[in-house]
């Protein structure tokens, strides 16, 4: 079994104690999205896990702990983007960001340390040069601590229309998307990055830009050694290349304030759901006591 920690959240910079709660207990429960009185048990019994996909911005709150995880293969989905705080609002500073970066991958190797670049878009203020510049900065400071670097490009959901209204941030077209991943597959090369993209119908192979994985079997059995037989996750996107994996997150409750964020849609349960979060509960969000498990 495949942990996903999580899509739905960022654990590791809000939920990091926690989930090692939930790492020494061996076990965690999570709500089914669509019927909040449905829960799941699942096991984190080091021999039930094949592997742990932990998705972050910030995972500092972790890295002094991670040796509780000396039992489980995992590796990290580590968000690093150019923006400012009218759009990632609630993020350290990027200098901080990225000695965090640097600091996880000294500990536990390059592989293990997936950068995204995630996601792509534009405004008045932020072009596609914006990218090219910002992107290049980057790598040079990343090259030597990642050998890999996943991107995609904004979807404008729904519910993202009126939280952005006052910030005209936008996807770009196929003619941009191109420009901008031809520069970066150049950089990324010349920084020994290999750049995928995620979830894209876009095709870039001619750039040196492939299709990619995100819960990745291929890396996984890199790195476990285990020859594992998953299929591809058909609860996730048409588009998406991930394998099947369980993820143990929530909606509306990452505090990040991202306003391209699809994971929440309402700010009053993103503060509701933060009074309702106990270290010691096996839930993320409240406790077990109303729910029907499954």
């Amino acid at each position: 079994m495949i942990i996903s920690c999580s899509r739905r959240t960022d654990i590791p910079a809000f939920y990091s104690g926690w989930f090692f709660n939930r790492i020494r207990e061996e076990f965690v429960q999570v709500r089914n999205p669509l019927n909040a009185h449905q829960v799941r048990r699942i096991s984190l019994l080091p021999s039930d896990v094949d592997c742990i996909v932990f998705w972050t911005k910030d995972p500092a709150p972790m890295l002094d702990r991670l040796h509780s995880l000396k039992d489980y293969s995992y590796y990290f989905q580590f968000t690093l983007t150019p923006y400012d705080n009218d759009i990632e609002p609630n993020l350290p500073p990027k200098k901080k960001i990225i000695d965090t970066f640097l600091r996880l991958s000294d500990k536990i190797g390059i592989k293990r340390v997936i950068w995204r670049y995630d996601p792509i878009l534009l405004s008045k203020r932020i072009s596609s040069a914006y990218h090219i510049d910002h992107f290049g900065d980057m790598s040079r400071r990343l090259s030597g601590y990642t050998d890999k670097c996943i991107i995609s490009f904004m979807d404008m959901y729904r519910h993202l229309q009126g939280r952005s209204a006052g910030l005209p941030i936008r996807p770009p077209d196929e003619t941009e998307m191109r420009i901008i991943a031809k520069e970066i597959a150049y950089i990324a090369n010349s920084h020994n990055i290999k750049v995928e993209t995620c979830a894209e119908k876009i095709y870039l192979a001619d750039l040196g830009i492939e299709h990619g994985k995100c819960i990745d079997d291929h890396l996984i059995r890199e790195l476990t050694g285990i020859d594992l037989k998953i299929a591809k996750d058909k609860n996730q996107r048409e588009l998406c290349g991930c394998v099947v994996s369980c993820d143990i997150g929530e909606y509306d409750t990452c505090r990040h304030g991202c306003r391209y964020c699809y994971a929440n849609v309402s700010e009053k349960k993103i503060e509701k759901n933060k009074s309702l979060h106990y270290s010691q509960s096996p839930l993320l969000i409240g406790d077990d006591s109303s729910c029907k498990s499954q």
